[in-house]
């Protein structure tokens, strides 16, 4: 199946640790000619599924909070965009939003509770603690964008063809077929001791579910289905993927660090399965 033309205004509207946007150039070309229903079990920001608008896809995430907002937005597209109208930017605002037990309440409730402090917080960082509290600072902006309701209803239309599930994984490919394209874009295995960053979840991403993830791909190969899969360029992801897939080298940018010298251009490595 072809991929259709790119829609525009349908972009990512939430910004995202480790999102994909600034490498869509460098990742087109790596996407096969033709595919089925796109998989995407690490959605994050989106950046791939808005960029290509695919027919059929599934998108999944293990952030139940994450997937009730893409949930919430395509199914109550006027309700998120009320809410997200009637916060204010202030610290005790921001504050008070952050301690509410959101879990309890409705999807379009989760979806704008979830962009506004996406939009408010430090550095757009989505981190939770061990009893999965939002923990992520108030963040000083001139003017943040809380409600940008062109690109809102611009996503809202695209996921309206899309399958959303809250889980691992192994979940969301289970259906992923010959000709399917699923692409994984999980926690990276860390560089250094002091760069790991997992605090999507309460129970984060560790070495045993980075295993875990290379045999699911290997499986998913094996099928026949096209694979794509991001991570850091550590020597353990080449030693996992070496031998059945083909590893390519992407520039990529720190775009989080409170350091601005710290957001310098890095290697990022993307594994393809020999399926294309």
């Amino acid at each position: 199946m072809p991929r259709p033309a790119r829609d525009v205004g349908a972009s990512p509207f939430i910004k995202w640790v480790g999102g994909k946007r600034s490498l869509l150039e460098q990742l087109r070309p790596h996407l096969p000619p033709t595919y089925g229903r796109l998989f995407e079990p690490f959605v994050g920001g989106g950046a791939l599924f808005f960029d290509q608008r695919p027919k059929r896809a599934t998108l999944g995430d293990n952030n139940a909070r994450l997937i009730a907002t893409y949930r919430g937005l395509r199914d109550a597209t006027d309700e998120v965009i009320r809410l997200l109208k009637s916060y204010r930017y202030d610290r005790d605002d921001f504050l008070a939003m952050r301690a509410r037990a959101i879990d309890a309440e409705s999807d379009p409730a989760i979806a704008a509770w979830f962009i506004y402090l996406n939009k408010t917080g430090y550095n757009g960082l989505y981190r939770v603690n061990s009893r999965n509290g939002f923990n992520v600072p108030f963040g000083s902006y001139k003017n943040p964008a809380i409600c940008d309701e062109p690109t809102l209803r611009a996503c809202a239309a695209a996921l309206r063809r899309t399958d959303l599930v809250a889980g691992d994984f192994e979940l969301v490919t289970r259906k992923a077929r010959k000709g399917d394209l699923v692409y994984f874009d999980p926690p990276y295995v860390p560089l250094s001791a002091t760069s790991s960053f997992t605090g999507y979840t309460a129970d984060g991403f560790d070495s045993h579910d980075q295993l875990r993830l290379r045999d699911a791909a290997r499986a998913l190969a094996a099928r026949g289905v096209h694979v794509l899969l991001s991570n850091s360029s550590a020597p353990a992801v080449v030693n996992l993927y070496r031998e059945e897939f083909d590893i390519v080298q992407l520039r990529a940018r720190r775009s989080i660090n409170s350091n601005i010298e710290g957001r310098s251009a890095i290697v990022e490595l993307l594994m393809k399965s020999r399926t294309f």
